[in-house]
C-alpha cells in the first residue's frame, strides 16, 4: 500500500515538474479562486436574512432587548443608530410573542394597569394622583402614536391645585404636547384640530385655549389654523379644498385607464374652476294647491240667502239713512200700500294656499368647470398606429362621463352639449421619451448580479484548466505506453525463425507478441501490472 502510494506520489511530482511556471501559476491562481469564490458564496447564502423585530425604539429598551436575545442565544443586529434590532426573518413571529409575554421591552412609563398590578393600601392621596397624572400623560402620548404621521408624543399636563375654600376660584387646567412626526410627515388641519379636541376632552376643565402644541422643529399648530371654522374662507383652505378635489378626480382617472392601458402608460392631469362663494337664503312661497289654477282649497263656505213675497207691507228699498237718529250704510223702508218682494244672497268662502318656508344653505364650493388632459403611450411605442382609434374613443367617452358628471349645474339649466364637453377633453397620444424607468426594489439580503458574473467566468476558466490538465495527463500517458511498447517488442525475438519445439514458453512468447501487436495498449497496461508486482 505504501508503495502505490509513493508510486503515486512520484507520479504527481513528475507531472509538476513537467509543468512550466505559466501552467504552474494558472494552476495555483484558478485554486485559490476557487476557494476563494466558494467561501464568498458559502458565507452569502448561509448567512441568515435577518428583518427588523422592532423599530423606533430608546436605547434603553434596545439594549433590553439585545440582552434577552443573546440570553435566548437568538441572532441579532442593531441597525438605524440603535433604534431597531433585526432578526432572522423566521423567527420573527414567535420572538415577538415571547417578548411580549415577557413583558420585553419595558419602556418604564405607568399607565393605567399600573392600578391593577402594583397599587396598595399603603398609598397615600398623593402619591395616587402623581400615579393618576402619569397614567393620564401616557395613555395621552399613546393615543396621539396612533395618528398617521406621528412617530412618539410627549404630553405634560397641569391640574390645578384645589382649593378648601369654597368662594375661592380655580384655575383651568393647562397641556404642553410635543410631536416627533416622522421624516417627511405633515399633519393637516383637520388632524390637527383633532388632537387639540383629543386633549380637550381626556383632562377635566381644560379649554382649547390652555392647549400648546408643537412638533420636534419647533413649528407650533393652532386650532383652526388661527381662521375661521367656515370651510373655503381663507385662500390656503381654498387651495386645499381645489387641490383635493382635482386630485381625485385625478386619482380615479389614472387609475381607471391605467387598468386598460397599464399604470405606466397613462398620465392624468385635472384643473378645475370652483366657485366658494357660500349664500344663506330664507324663501316664503305661496302658491296654488292645484298647480295651474288660483283657486285654492275651500277650507270654511257661509252662504245666505234671504226672499220675500207679500202684499201691505213695505217694501225693501228708498235711500240709505242719512238723519240723526238713522244707522249710515242701513236702508231705509217706505211705508205704504202695495205689493212687494225682495232677493238677498251672501257667500262667504275661505280658501287655503300652500305655504313655503325654505331657508337655504348653499354649498361653499361648487365645481364650476373641470378640464382633462390625459397622455397616453401606445401599446408599441415604435408604431403608433398601434394604438388604434377605437381605443381613444373609449376614452373620450370615459372623459366625458367623467365631465358631465362633476360639473355642479342647475337643475333648470340646459345640459352640456358634445362639443362643450369635448372642449373640456385633450387626449394626447405619443411616445414617453421622459419616462423614468424605475427598479423594483426587494427587502432582505440581495446578492448583487456581478458576484454570479464574476463566479460564474472564474468557474468556466477553472473547468477549462481541470480539462486541459486531463487532456495533458492523457497524452502523457499514451506516448509513455508507445515507448514501453516498442522497448518490450524490440527485445522479443522473432518466434517464426526458430525451430525449436513449441513449448508452453513459446506459446506464451506468441501470445504476447500478437497482444502486442493487435492490443498495445493492453500489452502496455499488463507490463504495468508485472513491473508493479516485481
Amino acid at each position: 500500500m505504501n508503495e502505490k502510494l509513493m508510486n503515486a506520489k512520484n507520479k504527481l511530482t513528475g507531472i509538476w515538474q513537467e509543468k512550466s511556471n505559466i501552467q504552474k501559476t494558472l494552476i495555483i491562481t484558478s485554486i485559490i479562486l476557487f476557494l476563494g469564490i466558494a467561501g464568498v458564496l458559502t458565507y452569502f447564502v448561509s448567512r441568515p436574512n435577518l428583518v427588523p423585530l422592532y423599530s423606533n425604539l430608546s436605547p434603553a429598551e434596545t439594549g433590553q432587548i439585545k440582552e434577552t436575545l443573546d440570553a435566548k442565544g437568538v441572532t441579532s443586529e442593531i441597525s438605524n443608530n440603535g433604534a431597531t434590532i433585526m432578526v432572522p426573518k423566521e423567527m420573527v413571529d414567535t420572538l415577538m410573542v415571547e417578548l411580549a409575554a415577557e413583558g420585553v421591552p419595558d419602556s418604564g412609563m405607568i399607565d393605567y394597569s399600573f392600578f391593577g398590578q402594583d397599587s396598595g393600601f399603603g398609598m397615600t392621596d398623593k402619591e395616587f394622583d402623581v400615579i393618576k397624572l402619569k397614567a393620564t400623560q401616557t395613555e395621552l402620548a399613546n393615543l396621539m402614536k396612533g395618528i398617521d404621521g406621528v412617530n412618539d408624543a410627549s404630553v405634560m399636563i397641569n391640574l390645578p391645585t384645589e382649593s378648601v375654600f369654597v368662594g375661592d376660584q380655580t384655575e383651568g387646567s393647562s397641556a404642553s404636547v410635543v410631536l416627533n412626526l416622522k421624516p417627511g410627515a405633515q399633519l393637516d388641519q383637520e388632524k390637527v384640530n383633532a388632537l387639540f379636541h383629543l386633549v380637550s376632552k381626556s383632562v377635566p376643565n381644560l379649554s382649547t385655549d390652555n392647549i400648546v402644541i408643537m412638533d420636534q422643529n419647533f413649528n407650533y399648530y393652532d386650532l383652526n389654523g388661527g381662521q375661521s371654522t367656515v370651510p373655503g374662507t381663507s385662500y390656503a383652505s381654498q387651495q386645499e379644498i381645489k387641490s383635493q378635489i382635482e386630485q381625485d378626480i385625478q386619482r380615479d382617472v389614472q387609475k381607471l385607464l391605467g387598468t386598460m392601458m397599464g399604470q405606466d402608460k397613462v398620465v392624468v392631469s385635472v384643473t378645475t374652476d370652483i366657485d366658494f362663494t357660500q349664500e344663506n337664503r330664507e324663501e316664503n312661497l305661496v302658491s296654488p294647491v292645484v298647480e295651474g289654477s288660483d283657486e285654492g282649497i275651500a277650507v270654511s263656505v257661509e252662504r245666505i240667502t234671504e226672499a220675500y213675497t207679500g202684499d201691505g207691507v213695505a217694501a225693501a228699498g228708498g235711500v240709505n239713512g242719512t238723519g240723526e237718529t238713522d244707522v249710515p250704510g242701513l236702508e231705509a223702508t217706505v211705508e205704504g200700500n202695495g205689493d212687494g218682494d225682495y232677493e238677498r244672497i251672501e257667500e262667504r268662502i275661505n280658501n287655503e294656499v300652500n305655504r313655503i318656508n325654505k331657508q337655504i344653505v348653499e354649498s361653499p364650493y361648487k365645481v364650476r368647470d373641470l378640464g382633462i388632459q390625459v397622455m397616453v403611450e401606445p401599446p408599441d411605442p415604435e408604431d403608433p398606429l398601434s394604438f388604434t382609434p377605437e381605443r381613444e374613443d373609449d376614452i373620450q367617452q370615459i372623459l366625458s362621463t367623467v365631465v358631465r358628471t362633476s360639473i355642479n349645474k342647475d337643475a333648470n339649466a340646459e345640459p352640456l352639449t358634445e362639443e362643450e364637453i369635448a372642449s373640456k377633453i385633450v387626449v394626447s397620444v405619443q411616445p414617453f421619451d421622459g419616462k423614468l424607468q424605475t427598479e423594483s426594489t426587494e427587502t432582505g439580503q440581495v446578492i448583487p448580479i456581478w458576484i454570479y458574473i464574476v463566479g460564474g467566468v472564474l468557474l468556466l476558466a477553472i473547468v477549462v484548466l481541470i480539462i486541459l490538465l486531463f487532456k495533458k495527463k492523457k497524452e502523457d500517458e499514451e506516448e509513455y505506453e508507445e515507448e514501453l511498447v516498442v522497448q518490450d517488442t524490440v527485445d522479443v525475438k522473432d518466434i517464426n525463425s526458430s525451430s525449436e519445439v513449441e513449448t508452453e514458453t513459446t506459446v506464451r512468447k506468441k501470445q504476447l507478441e500478437k497482444m502486442a501487436k493487435e492490443n498495445p495498449e493492453d500489452f502496455a497496461k499488463l507490463l504495468r501490472t508485472w513491473i508493479s508486482e516485481d
